[in-house]
């Protein structure tokens, strides 16, 4: 099992605490559950009812879940990372119940739990879950399942109870977007990256070739540690033998680099 990791664990002591004192204080239950026709007036509630549990099972679901999952998850984006994955999941289960359960009161960590399972099934799909500790099903399905289950149950209210699958859709939807999102930032960055490794790109063409090779032969190689020093009058010799075009892409973005 993968170790504890510090916001998994804060989570999961949040949201125990906060079912104790609950039980004992119902006032204070009320007015942090998340009611869609009070919202407006009660907003806080679009992040307390996530931390709320109706029962000792609802509450040993979602925490298994988080238990679980979460470290690896946790370790995997970083505490920020996750803390937004967590968050915003839970908010999504809070919109999808405002949009499509208006009537209905919300409890639970089940959105946020549901966007943590998300995203592990993306990234460990392939990793076997064992339902009851027995039946081994791998990551990707279990939660194609779930989401099945949850949209069936929430247009056929006639076949779930008084769980709200609105809430699941809506973190795995919310949970869904951040993660593409998530990924989408990680590949710019690198790009990024890659592109001030090679702040001057060589432009190709005979006058391009012309202007690097100027530039290439002004590379003060005095200062410089012996393999660099030996690689740039390789690369010279053969650019000034074969012509700057026999150089492949990286063997320019090296001269580039070297001339900056």
């Amino acid at each position: 099992m993968f170790p504890m990791t510090t916001w998994v664990r804060r989570l999961l002591i949040a949201n125990i605490a906060l079912f104790v004192v609950t039980t004992v204080a119902p006032n204070l239950y009320f007015l942090l559950m998340l009611y869609p026709p009070a919202a407006l007036f009660r907003p806080w509630t679009l992040v307390t009812y996530m931390f709320l549990h109706d029962g000792l099972a609802h509450l040993l679901f979602n925490m298994i879940g988080l238990f679980f999952f979460g470290p690896r998850l946790e370790s995997r984006l970083g505490f920020k990372g996750f803390l937004l994955l967590y968050f915003l999941s839970g908010l999504g289960g809070a919109v999808f119940s405002l949009v499509f359960a208006r009537e209905a009161a919300v409890v639970g960590a089940s959105g946020a739990v549901f966007g943590v399972l998300l995203g592990f099934a993306l990234f460990w799909p392939r990793e076997r879950i064992y339902i009851w500790g027995v039946l081994p099903v791998q990551a990707w399905l279990l939660a194609t399942l779930l989401v099945l289950g949850s949209l069936y149950a929430g247009v056929n209210p006639s076949a779930g109870s008084n769980t709200a699958h609105f809430a699941h859709l809506g973190g795995l939807a919310f949970g869904f977007s951040f993660l593409k999102w998530w990924d989408w930032r990680k590949g710019s960055a690198k790009r990024a990256f890659q592109k001030q490794l090679s702040p001057n790109p060589t432009p190709k063409g005979a006058i391009g070739d012309h202007v690097s090779m100027i530039r290439w032969k002004d590379i003060d190689t005095g200062t410089m540690h012996e393999l660099n020093r030996g690689e740039v009058e390789r690369l010279l010799l053969k650019a000034e033998d074969s012509g700057p075009g026999s150089l492949t892409q990286q063997e320019r973005d090296f001269l580039d680099r070297m001339s900056v």
